[in-house]
């Protein structure tokens, strides 16, 4: 049964977000793209969450301990005190959003250190024109001015002619101690560098400015390779056909170089004032991104060609930036946890706390990293697509018309649907709230069982009973009827979908279990789990930990979410050379755990799979 849903204006952004009465505000920013700064994990404690409500609803006591009488009147209220029942517009400042404080990366929404050492600087030069008492060489005249210089021999040719046009007055580029352009006049204030996060099933590119770090466009895409497979299993096997390796190199760095055309036009800049590229992902979608054969992380013991930083001429893997300028992929600790992984790291400051912090980035390739307080232990599991949509047979990505959220209330099965749209499919999160429900209803066994009529439990809801029937002879749920979809046809929760399911659950909650072992830790012991990925922003914490994705011990309140830290650590290497070379050392710092050769995997990853008994903590 479709509720009428609430519509939520979020300034400034200006985007309108569709969510069930009674909801909490602070899940609907996190829907919106915003999620905020709740380190009490939204116990109303911190006072970190504040927001201006429009109409403002009465203070709750929580808030007129933490907010001072000016901002009660202006309409300051904390975002985890209220839910949503009517029409709101509300305006989220900046220093609300999550990882502010820390300047972590959330999405594309939050700050990164204002760059002091970019990659790329930029020098104002007025130079004395050469004359006979001063008859020294043009680049050695630049290099009194810049420091010590190299150019290539393309842009040599050009050197005396520029600085003649300008009168010697000009903006030397420069890279290390390359030379990239000589530029009329003084545009240090002009110039960009691109961040990529290179995602198993989505690509996102965000636009920032090399001198200041703010962010000018962001966009994202599917990744045209999962044609070709869905993990990257796949694509490894498919690189090894006739062309193969080619094609898929082909396929991502096309997409990512219209990216990059799109974001020029939307931030009303050439593609040439683009003068580096920082790319993250797991270590396959790397070596892919450079076309260097993955052939050898198909096979044990799963070597990847490099683990050092990958810096090329963009134009060798395909991007048509500034006719000289260079991509740098991150570094990558081992096997397949790849640079995202090190962004993760890095962007989080997961080692500035001395106490044990667990990072889980879910996705495609879930990424899982344990830091002790002195040691940092990392490990890849192939979770699979499930949480992406696919493999679900009514699975879809997190766009119109995907349920998003399944709620028990009253008996029945109640969904929140992105875009306020009739439904035609579930995107994971609402996945993993239909089982959290159908555990807590009885009606799925920790197994993983859908129970038939016959064996529901007595007190089984009328409502939530007429919701079972079968699926080709085998038990299913609807989700929605035939009459309330957008395509007519009832969507349902099958068998082999909650199968999916607890295979992805399973191989997240296995990986966790075997690196908190290695690193002599029980769930207990964690001070902070930190959530990341795109698709993190759209849990619900007790929901994961219903069926066992994170650890039921581990309080509520520690659970966090940071968004697209791939993204955030790109961002950061693309403007900062000391974020590159931290990067460098936390590669070389982390041990790297094959989950795989480990000989309590196995049995650990069929412990996994099924769902935990009774309620999650919290």
């Amino acid at each position: 049964m479709r509720d009428l849903e609430v519509p939520l204006r979020f300034h400034p952004l200006g985007r309108t977000v569709h969510v069930l009465p009674g909801t909490r505000l602070s899940e609907a920013a996190a829907i919106a793209g915003l999620p905020l700064e709740m380190p009490c994990g939204g116990e109303g404690t911190c006072g970190k969450c504040r927001v201006v409500m429009r109409p403002a609803p009465e203070p709750t006591p929580a808030e007129a301990r933490l907010l001072s009488p000016d901002e009660l009147a202006r309409g300051v209220r904390l975002a985890c005190q209220h839910v949503a029942e009517n029409e709101l517009d509300v305006e989220v400042p900046r220093s609300s959003l999550a990882g502010h404080e820390c300047r972590i990366l959330a999405g594309s929404h939050t700050e990164v250190p204002e760059p002091t050492d970019p990659p790329v600087r930029k020098v104002f030069v007025q130079l004395p024109p050469p004359h006979r008492g001063d008859d020294v060489a043009d680049l050695a005249r630049l290099q009194r001015a810049v420091g010590p210089l190299e150019a290539d021999l393309d842009l040599l040719r050009q050197l005396p002619a520029r600085l003649r046009q300008c009168q010697f007055r000009g903006t030397a580029v420069v890279e290390a101690s390359r030379l990239l352009d000589f530029e009329p006049g003084d545009t240090r204030a002009h110039g960009c560098a691109l961040a990529v996060d290179l995602g198993t099933t989505t690509l996102v590119a965000a636009l920032v400015e090399l001198a200041t770090g703010d962010q000018r466009a962001v966009t994202s895409r599917l990744n045209p390779q999962t044609t070709c497979g869905d993990d990257v299993l796949s694509r490894i096997l498919y690189a090894q056909r006739p062309g193969g390796l080619h094609e898929l190199q082909q396929r991502i760095a096309s997409a990512v170089d219209e990216m990059i055309g799109e974001l020029a036009e939307n931030a009303g800049i050439r593609r040439e004032a683009i003068y580096t590229v920082a790319v993250s992902g797991n270590t396959t979608m790397q070596q892919l991104f450079c076309g260097v054969d993955p052939q050898c992380l198909g096979q044990v013991p799963f070597v990847p060609a490099t683990s050092d930083a990958i810096q090329a001429p963009a134009a060798t893997v395909g991007l048509h930036i500034h006719p000289r300028g260079r991509v740098y992929v991150l570094p990558v600790i081992g096997g397949f946890v790849g640079g995202d992984t090190v962004a993760g790291i890095l962007s989080t400051r997961l080692t500035a706390s001395p106490r044990p912090a667990l990072l889980v980035d879910i996705g495609t390739n879930g990424e899982i990293v344990v830091w002790t307080g002195q040691r940092l232990l990392a490990a890849s599991t192939a979770a699979g697509p499930a949480f992406e949509g696919a493999r679900i047979s009514q699975g879809m990505r997190a766009s119109v018309g995907a349920i998003e959220k399944v709620v028990l209330r009253d008996g029945d099965l109640h969904l929140n649907v992105i875009g306020n749209a009739p439904p035609v499919g579930l995107c994971g999160s609402a996945l993993i709230d239909a089982a959290a429900e159908l555990l807590r209803a009885g009606v799925l066994t920790p197994e993983g069982r859908l129970l038939t009529h016959d064996q529901l439990p007595v007190h089984t809801p009328e409502p939530l009973r007429r919701r079972l029937l079968a699926d080709n002879g085998k038990p299913a749920v609807v989700l929605a009827w035939e009459s309330d979809s957008g395509h007519g046809r009832a969507v349902t929760l099958t068998q082999r979908d909650l199968r999916e399911l607890q295979l992805a659950s399973g191989a997240i909650r296995a990986g966790i279990a075997i690196l908190l072992k290695r690193a002599g830790l029980s769930p207990a012991d964690l001070d902070t789990v930190l959530l990341a990925g795109a698709f993190g922003n759209f849990i619900r914490r007790s929901n994961a930990q219903r069926i066992g994705l994170l650890p039921g011990e581990v309080p509520r309140q520690r659970i966090r979410f940071v968004g697209n830290t791939s993204l955030a650590g790109a961002r950061w290497t693309a403007i900062s050379l000391a974020a590159r070379q931290q990067a460098h050392c936390l590669a070389r710092q982390t041990e790297h755990v094959d989950l795989s050769s480990d000989p309590d995997f196995h049995a650990t990853f069929a412990r996994s799979m099924i769902f935990p008994q009774g309620a999650s903590s919290s």
